[in-house]
């Protein structure tokens, strides 16, 4: 059998309970991630937070802040972006002073987007009707070009990229999901292929990378890019620094998340591209539809992590026979 590098991982809550990370570690899951809170971002609470998975016998790979890794400040380029880039930078070197190497972010200063909840096998699930949000009035007052937004993304490479590389942390960019033109008047900048491939010429930098979501390709379909050669292209140039794993029922402009053996993906393909491909960094499940009430705890992430492996053993049996 060929084994594959790939290393599962789940989220864990800021201040994880002993029980928490067990249960990483029964799921037989090495690695684990989170995002903390502003007041947590210190040097110190992270170094903590690092012994303490560690102590358990885990690896924390990836912890986010979304005050600054989803800031309209930073984006929008408003009144308070210089303030927000410096706690940005601050983040990044207490994460590099404390051993965590890789941070995420995204360019979406209104979130991610959804519609009224759906279905799925009985589960309520996330639900886009792009339809329905093209109808929703401005978020920040007016329309965005898109080349603003460029404009405000190089602005913050140039100063985010130096600490980077500086304290040894890698920034780990997530698509905008739903990966539309735009939304509420702001344009979605990451949501495709070349959208990426012009972010990294402007970082001009190994620090920036990207964070593969699966779900939001599969959203985007062919305007964001075949996912098959996306993978074997960023995996070999070392930009896939974590990998979301997703599954939907169909391409924009409406779809429901789905289980991953239930929606238009092929997950089984996926799996083994990135395999055959050779990624070595993290897997994770990313959203999954709700179990019902009182199986709900750990159920998704225990059902996913399963059928994951299961994925992941079969791609290593066939391309350990062939």
């Amino acid at each position: 059998m060929a084994d594959c590098p790939i290393r599962f991982s789940l989220s864990v809550r800021p201040e994880p309970s002993d029980d928490e990370l067990l249960f990483a570690r029964q799921l037989g899951v090495p690695c684990v991630y989170t995002w903390v809170r502003p007041e947590q971002c210190s040097y110190e609470t992270l170094a903590r937070l690092r012994e303490r998975v560690e102590d358990a016998g885990l690896t924390l790979y990836n912890v986010g802040c979304m005050d600054v890794g989803k800031s309209d400040q930073i984006q929008l380029a408003l009144p308070d972006r210089d303030r927000k880039i410096a706690q940005f930078q601050a983040f990044v070197r207490n994460l590099g002073r404390a051993g965590i190497h890789v941070t995420t972010f995204t360019w979406e200063s209104t979130g991610v987007w959804s519609s009224e909840p759906g279905q799925i096998r009985g589960a309520r699930t996330r639900r886009v009707d792009l339809d329905e949000m093209r109808r929703r009035p401005y978020t920040h007052g007016r329309a965005y070009t898109e080349e603003e937004l460029w404009e405000n993304f190089a602005y913050f490479m140039e100063r985010i990229i130096p600490v980077a590389e500086e304290a040894g942390v890698r920034l780990a960019l997530h698509p905008n999901d739903p990966p539309t033109a735009s939304l509420g008047g702001i344009p979605c900048l990451i949501r495709s292929w070349e959208s990426y491939e012009r972010a990294f010429e402007i970082a001009a930098s190994p620090a920036l990378g990207m964070e593969f979501c699966c779900g939001c390709w599969l959203e985007g379909g062919a305007a964001f890019g075949n996912i098959f050669a996306a993978i074997r292209h960023f995996v070999a140039q070392d930009r896939v620094l974590l990998v979301h794993f997703r599954n939907i029922s169909a391409p924009l402009p409406r779809f429901e998340e789905t289980f991953l053996d239930n929606g238009y993906g092929d997950m089984y393909e996926i799996m083994r591209t990135f395999c055959e491909a050779g990624y070595g960094n993290t897997m994770t499940l990313d959203h999954t539809p709700q179990f019902a009430p009182g199986y709900d705890l750990g159920a998704g992430a225990g059902y996913a992590i399963g059928y994951m492996r299961a994925l992941l053993e079969r791609a290593e049996d066939e391309l350990g026979a062939g």
